[in-house]
């Protein structure tokens, strides 16, 4: 019989820090496994969402407001343009920006995304009930606005 691996360190488990570390590793696994037939990523979600939000937006504000690197940031809306997802047209208040804004198959598509998302984070937070994920949500957006304050900014209700 073959021994089974030793388990993580109880002064690990004692970390909610570690915990934090290992449970975003994970859903952020099991994120892009779901989106990965639509050949999208969780960053595309994320670009799509903030659109959805304001109909025109500058490259750099997307760059900035999801702490993405702006050549990053170029890469995805490439990926997203060429999906007919967003389109960039010149800023003609200054033709050095480029605003970008959701196509009516960009919308179509983040509603999907939203789905799947939900049906993602359903499965992961299948052992608390409904208190317990209210209470657990509620204390992650003390902690995110204390530390973001982009995040504290647009505390949403669920």
């Amino acid at each position: 019989m073959t021994p089974s691996p030793p388990g993580t360190p109880q002064e690990l488990l004692l970390s909610s820090a570690f915990l934090l570390k290992r449970l975003g590793f994970m859903i952020r696994d099991r994120a892009h496994d779901a989106l990965g037939p639509t050949g999208l990523t969780p960053q595309h979600y994320a670009v799509l969402s903030l659109l959805r939000e304001g109909t025109r937006e500058t490259q750099g504000e997307i760059a900035d407001t999801l702490d993405y690197d702006r050549s990053h940031l170029v890469g995805l809306l490439d990926e997203l343009e060429s999906k007919s997802l967003v389109e960039r047209r010149r800023d003609p208040d200054d033709r050095r920006r480029q605003l970008v804004s959701l196509t009516s198959e960009g919308k179509n598509t983040l509603a999907e995304l939203g789905a799947m998302y939900k049906g993602v984070e359903k499965e992961f937070l299948a052992p608390l009930d409904a208190e317990q994920r209210r209470v657990l949500h509620a204390l992650l957006l003390e902690l995110v606005g204390y530390h973001d304050p982009r995040c504290a900014a647009k505390q949403t209700t669920r």
